[in-house]
């Protein structure tokens, strides 16, 4: 087991959205061959469960307005823990190369002269649309499926081509969008994106905590502020995140009636 690790490496492992099932076979075979583990706070609790008790576990996750630790010190701990001969797991959670600072990371430790390498994981809109039975993509309808993170720097607005993103044709998927919600709201109907557009708000993905919210686009603001939880929040925004009606309809009414 632990020739898939050599001394003095780093792995960057996908934790995917929480579900321990959901892991890869090889990030599985990674955790448990590692000497040390460094985690994200979105990394599930039973992915977690799954570092044996031997091995030495090292959080080092970010939450808006409560980072643990900077970026700069976390690519510090990695180099430290290469340098000192471990095999290194960098767990993060979904993929780590999809709004993952992957790139920070690799950078830092290829400067050190140390060599890693990535494990892809599942990423959280791919989870949340599978828990709706939704396709992330439609023939005819939605032909293109764009990541976009809405985490913008405490007082910053969001610096975004809203006219690029209000295309009718498109799937959008905001990560990390709760608190950006009226914004997007604003600007891709502000842009031409029809108020009625189907959205789906997602949080906890594929945890049992897991919440689905069917609303439209005029309603996201009022939608999401009803979304249980305080942390992230997923919003998929386009024709291929249409509800049965039934389903849509009710989400939506069971948001205003909560406001109210």
């Amino acid at each position: 087991m632990s020739e898939l690790i050599t001394p003095g490496e780093v792995w960057l492992v996908g934790a995917g959205p929480g579900d321990p099932d959901l892991l890869t076979r090889k990030a599985e075979r990674l955790i448990a061959a590692a000497d040390i583990v460094f985690y994200d706070a979105l990394v599930g609790p039973g992915v977690l469960d799954l570092i044996p008790p031997y091995i030495e576990r090292v959080s080092v996750g970010k939450r808006s307005g409560r980072h643990s630790k900077t970026q700069g010190a976390i690519d510090a701990l990695l180099v430290e823990a290469a340098q000192a001969g471990k095999r290194v797991v960098r767990l993060k959670g979904g993929d780590p190369s999809i709004f993952g600072r992957s790139t920070e990371e690799v950078t830092a430790l290829t400067g050190n002269g140390i060599r890693v390498r990535i494990c892809p994981g599942i990423t959280a809109a791919s989870a949340a649309a599978a828990s709706a039975g939704l396709s992330l993509t439609l023939r005819g309808s939605a032909r293109q499926l764009r990541f976009v993170t809405a985490h913008a720097r405490a007082g910053e607005a969001l610096d975004l081509d809203w006219a690029a993103l209000a295309d009718p044709t498109a799937t959008l998927v905001f990560y990390m969008g709760r608190a950006a919600a009226p914004d997007i709201c604003q600007h891709l109907i502000a842009n031409g994106l029809h108020p009625a557009t189907p959205v789906l708000i997602a949080s906890d993905v594929s945890l049992a905590s897991e919440c689905l919210v069917h609303t439209r686009l005029d309603l996201l603001a009022l939608a999401i502020d009803r979304t249980p939880g305080a942390g992230p929040a997923l919003i998929l925004i386009g024709e291929a995140m249409r509800a049965p009606p039934s389903t849509a309809v009710a989400g939506a009414l069971a948001a205003v009636a909560q406001h109210g």
